[in-house]
Formats: structure tokens, C-alpha cells, sequence
């Protein structure tokens, strides 16, 4: 993957604002990608310092090998899963 891919998700999701949340195929089409997968690889490898949290599933979960971070600091921007996701009606649009 090269580094203006890299830097273009970065910067989407650098833009998220606190208490909002995009997806990952929503980052994505931002992005100009086709992946959602490769969001994710990219925020693994390189999204320690971006507000990782606030970019979801498309059905609105966490990823469970980070739910119980990413919802805390989710919860902390006032942002409330209902049984672990994210209501229907705040995901209106997700890719």
C-alpha cells in the first residue's frame, strides 16, 4: 500500500468529529478506496494517534477485539451503543 493511500485515510479519519462515527466502507468511499478492509489494516498499522474509535462496522458494532476500548471512549464523547452497536437511526448512509 502506498503512502498516499495511507494518507488520505488518515486524514478522513482525522476529520471525524468527537461524538460522531463513520464506518469503515464510509471512510473508504472518502477516501477514494474500494476496501473496507484495507481501512482497517491501515488503522492497525497506523492509526494509533487518529480517533480510531470513532469508525465502526457497517452494522454499528465494535470490532471485538477492541469493543471494550473503542466503546468506552465512545461513551466518553456521548456516543451510546445500545447491545453493543450503534442505533439504526444514527447510521443512516453506512457503506
Amino acid at each position: 500500500m502506498d503512502d498516499e493511500t495511507v494518507e488520505r485515510v488518515r486524514d478522513v479519519v482525522a476529520a471525524i468529529p468527537p461524538g460522531q462515527t463513520l464506518s469503515y466502507g464510509e471512510v473508504a468511499a472518502r477516501a477514494g478506496l474500494r476496501s473496507a478492509r484495507l481501512v482497517g489494516r491501515i488503522l492497525a498499522e497506523d492509526g494509533h494517534d487518529l480517533p480510531w474509535h470513532r469508525v465502526l462496522r457497517a452494522d454499528g458494532t465494535c470490532a471485538p477485539h477492541i469493543a471494550a476500548e473503542q466503546s468506552a471512549r465512545l461513551r466518553a464523547e456521548g456516543v451510546l451503543l445500545v447491545d453493543g452497536r450503534l442505533p439504526p437511526e444514527l447510521r443512516r448512509g453506512r457503506s
